[in-house]
């Protein structure tokens, strides 16, 4: 009896005949992107019109690989300030329909553009006043032809040497997605602030949405000593506060200076200074780099990484301490 569950032999193949066929398939998708390119006429600004002016969402509908591609132009529309959500549309012909108000914009893709699924809910849309913006592959298709304003994102041949898996097509359909996000971005001027908001999460948000007044020590907390203290005093004062530096500020609380571990490795490696009787005005770095409390901390891991320092200290308008901060609190908030 033959072993139907055996895996079937496949020819012996070499790394060669892989890496000609993945840049194949690369060469392709790129000459599909370029014939897309040529089309970014009058309809895609006459698109991006019809978006900008929705009082709703953009609805995105798509059905196989073309739902999973509507799902991501969805989610790349929500994250860049253009409120979206993706439809099955074979959901929505069993209640899902309920969704998609009057003041929201469809997007429908379909290569073929003949897809029942979508073709079926037109008339509803179509009732309810839905502003429609079809991508398809044909441009005397059912569904090119019902829409509003059309996108023929058709492309000369699929990856796919069977010309069976849509790969080309979807690749092209994907970057129009991708240049309506973009035009919509930049046509709204959505800053990277805006784009942070919708990306609280991960690495990502804390980049852009953490500023130092989050991360920074203040108070007591800060190492802070007066100009006449001594070299002793500035010593006790590090030892407490355990950032591996103290500001020297003035009676108003404005920074004359700072020292750090490194300065004190120098000020000990120096047999012309005496530690017992030194001041701290003596040997502080006159003039250190500083940071304002309203910056983002990423500028603060910038801002040690060119000048090759470990700690700063925050000032405000008036250049009086607020704060201090090291690489580690940058390390404990994961900015670096």
């Amino acid at each position: 009896m033959a072993d139907h569950t055996a895996p079937l032999a496949t020819p012996p193949i070499d790394d060669a005949t892989l890496a000609a066929s993945g840049r194949r398939v690369l060469e392709t998708e790129a000459r599909g992107l370029e014939a897309v390119s040529e089309r970014i006429n009058g309809d895609f600004s006459r698109a991006c019109r019809l978006l900008l002016a929705g009082r709703g969402r953009v609805v995105c509908i798509g059905m196989g690989k073309s739902g999973h591609v509507a799902r991501k132009i969805a989610a790349t529309f929500a994250s860049t300030g253009t409120p979206a959500f993706y439809v099955h549309p074979g959901e929505a012909g069993h209640g899902d329909l309920g969704m998609i108000t009057d003041a929201d914009v469809v997007l429908a893709l379909s290569y073929s553009g003949e897809s029942d699924e979508i073709l079926m809910l037109l008339p509803v849309l179509k009732r309810q006043g839905n502003p429609l913006v079809a991508m398809t592959g044909r441009t005397q298709s059912t569904l090119a032809r019902e829409a509003d304003v059309h996108l023929d994102v058709s492309v000369p041949a699929e990856a796919c040497p069977l010309h069976l898996a849509p790969t080309s097509s979807t690749t092209a359909s994907m970057a129009m997605g991708d240049a309506l996000a973009v035009a919509l971005l930049e046509a709204r001027g959505f800053t990277a602030d805006d784009f942070a908001r919708s990306h609280p999460a991960g690495a990502l948000g804390r980049r852009l949405l953490l500023h130092i007044r989050d991360v920074m020590h203040a108070g007591d907390e800060v190492p802070v000593v007066a100009a006449d203290a001594s070299l002793a005093d500035a010593l006790m004062e590090m030892s407490r506060k355990r950032l591996g530096m103290t500001a020297i500020a003035d009676g108003d609380g404005r920074l004359l200076g700072l020292y750090t571990d490194g300065d004190l490795r120098r000020t000990l490696a120096d047999p012309s200074i005496d530690v017992h009787a030194a001041r701290i005005a003596d040997v502080m770095t006159r003039a250190p780099v500083a940071i304002g409390a309203n910056a983002l901390a990423s500028e603060a891991a910038r801002l040690m990484e060119d000048r090759k320092i470990t700690m700063l200290v925050v000032l405000d308008d008036e250049r009086r301490v607020v704060g201090a901060l090291n690489i580690h609190d940058l390390l404990r908030a994961r900015v670096v």
